[in-house]
């Protein structure tokens, strides 16, 4: 079953405009960055979504996504966005190529960041000449620091590039860099904006004191009113925030479908990269029959598998993680480690092994050691304490 069309996206016509005029500019030569801020469910991804349909036929798109579990892995993000434009690295100058490789971990060496910066600027400035390039960076509270400034590197840099960069971030979470672009701070839909989108909500019968208590703790956000009523009403009368229970109602809805369905959902939830191939190798390993699996999935409207495989909210993808038993996450870690290349991806299959850990393992504490060397020799950062061996795994 194919997933549901995009709905439509009510009160937003201010930051649309602001987005399309951002990225008309970019088709002109006028590269430009900006960066939208706002509270979990207030609409950041939905808006990213929009603007990229909306200019799907002129301009092509290059996606990145912060992830919370590849935080430690350096220019983890800054890889995910420039692999679409990797065809063009032979064109690259040798030591704009080289840093690049480095950087990816893909050759030996200790990245120069402002080198880095350049050449992917270079890269993405090439592949942009044939037609004009939107680069959408989602969830960039979770960007490693390498990425992250890199990113801000490219963002102050491409004024004179076809090429427009749009990051979506939480406001409670500043990113150092990001605050210094241009912003846009997305808030709660006014009550009658809110009225018409819980109105467009055909899923639930709502009576005039349920619905007018939704409207007033939902305060606008666009995911809490979309979702609150399908988990049966709202919440304790203890007040808990917003994000937890929209979590809650995303848990509620996976709960309702089939076993292989859930087990394909925690195991992209386990994948910060949503690589298909991966997944459906990862899938195959654990004998999950992956056609009706990914259909049943899809159907819920919770994940949607294309180019990548992408939850319909960061929200989604942590329920989808949380919702699962330990052992779960565990056999789903496992079999991402087994089907990741340890030539290209290294330092993820490691850590992938190491959260499919739950007691002492030399071999897998030598794995992280070598990750976090490669890691420290690419300039990264890493806190790790000083044995890292099967005791410190087991603690």
């Amino acid at each position: 079953m194919p997933p549901t069309s995009p709905r439509p996206l009510i009160g937003r016509r201010a930051e649309i405009d602001r987005l399309l005029a951002l990225v008309h500019a970019a088709g002109r030569g006028e590269g430009g960055v900006l960066v939208l801020r706002g509270e979990p469910g207030i609409g950041k991804s939905a808006l990213l979504d929009h603007v990229e349909r909306a200019t799907a036929e002129e301009f092509q798109l290059i996606r990145a996504s912060g992830s919370e579990f590849e935080g430690e892995l350096p220019f983890a993000a800054l890889h995910q966005l420039c692999v679409p434009a990797l065809a063009h690295l032979d064109t690259l100058s040798a030591p704009y190529r080289e840093s690049l490789l480095v950087a990816f971990g893909l050759a030996d060496g200790a990245p120069d960041p402002f080198r880095v910066g350049l050449a992917a600027l270079e890269l993405l400035a090439t592949a942009a000449g044939t037609r004009p390039m939107l680069c959408v960076v989602d969830d960039a509270h979770w960007l490693d620091t390498a990425s992250a400034r890199a990113l801000v590197f490219l963002a102050r840099r491409i004024a004179a590039e076809p090429i427009a960069m749009v990051f979506a971030a939480r406001d409670q979470d500043p990113v150092r860099g990001l605050d210094d672009l241009p912003g846009l701070t997305v808030g709660g839909l006014s009550d009658t904006h809110a009225r018409a989108l819980l109105a467009g909500e055909k899923t639930v019968t709502l009576d005039e004191r349920v619905r007018d208590r939704l409207l007033a703790e939902a305060r606008g956000n666009p995911l809490a009113l979309i979702e609150l009523p399908k988990a049966g009403g709202f919440a304790p009368p203890a007040p808990s925030p917003i994000a937890s229970r929209i979590e809650r109602s995303f848990r509620t809805r996976m709960a309702e479908l089939p076993v292989d369905a859930r087990r394909l959902l925690t195991l992209a939830s386990a994948d910060p990269t949503g690589d298909p191939s991966l997944l459906w190798a990862a899938a195959r390993r654990l004998d999950i029959d992956v056609p009706a699996a990914s259909a049943a999935a899809e159907a819920s409207g919770l994940i949607r598998f294309d180019t990548r495989a992408r939850f319909c909210h960061p929200l989604a993808r942590s329920a989808a993680y949380r919702a699962a038993e330990p052992e779960q996450r565990h056999t789903a870690h496992r079999a991402l480690a087994e089907v990741t290349d340890p030539g290209t991806a290294g330092d993820r299959r490691a850590w992938h092994r190491a959260q499919a850990t739950s007691g002492p393992d030399e071999q897998v504490a030598a794995e992280l050691e070598l990750s976090a060397s490669r890691a420290q020799a690419r300039g990264f950062v890493v806190i790790q304490p000083t044995h890292l061996d099967s005791r410190t795994l087991g603690e």
